[in-house]
């Protein structure tokens, strides 16, 4: 499990033919490594991946992970270089600060639009995949590539969140453009519910 609270942001590496698909190398930057071993999970922009292999040197650590045909299908920006938001998973006596999530990606959004507000924080509108929009819902959370966050409204398929400076300084969402494919991952407690009152209906 995760919470959506970026520990910090990393950089694929390299991306290449692996036992599953791919073979990812991540950078882990800041992130405080001393304590991950391989078969651990880590949360790379909202997916979950278990570790199977580790280069560290001086402060900072490589981590490799083998990426499924499956997993590569149904996210984003996995597949080749680039920055990443990396949490290490979740343990019991951990502050929950986000919402409590899987690492399961439900699906991949567009980013339709990414303005600033003249203060500092940008406001975001992104367009969900149809299948999920019953579980976007206004005050509710959801997490994109693996950050906990706030809707705002929510009309159709689209909804908005609103980056805060903090979370612009901390996390890759401060390069989201239009056009721009996201992992988005619904809150947990909506999809049991959906599915609950499908059962018993």
């Amino acid at each position: 499990m995760f919470t959506g609270i970026v520990q910090a942001v990393g950089r694929i590496a390299a991306a290449t033919p692996g036992p599953g698909a791919r073979r990812l190398v991540v950078d882990g930057g800041t992130l405080d490594a001393s304590d991950v071993a391989i078969g651990d999970s880590v949360a790379v922009s909202g997916c979950c991946l278990t570790v199977v292999g580790i280069e560290r040197e001086g402060g900072t650590s490589k981590l490799a992970f083998d990426v499924s045909t499956e997993t590569l299908a149904c996210t984003a920006n996995l597949d080749g270089p680039g920055e990443v938001n990396l949490e290490k998973a979740l343990r019991l006596a951990d502050r929950l600060g986000g919402h409590l999530m899987t690492g399961h990606v439900d699906g991949v959004g567009t980013i339709a639009e990414a303005a600033s507000d003249g203060a500092g924080s940008v406001r975001v509108l992104v367009d969900a995949p149809a299948a999920l929009a019953a579980f976007v819902a206004a005050k509710g959370s959801i997490a994109i590539d693996g950050v906990s966050l706030t809707v705002n409204e929510v009309e159709g398929r689209r909804f908005s969140v609103n980056l805060i400076p903090h979370t612009l300084a901390v996390t890759t969402l401060r390069s989201l453009v239009p056009g721009r494919r996201v992992n988005l991952e619904v809150d947990l407690i909506a999809r049991y519910v959906a599915r609950y009152a499908e059962a018993t209906t």
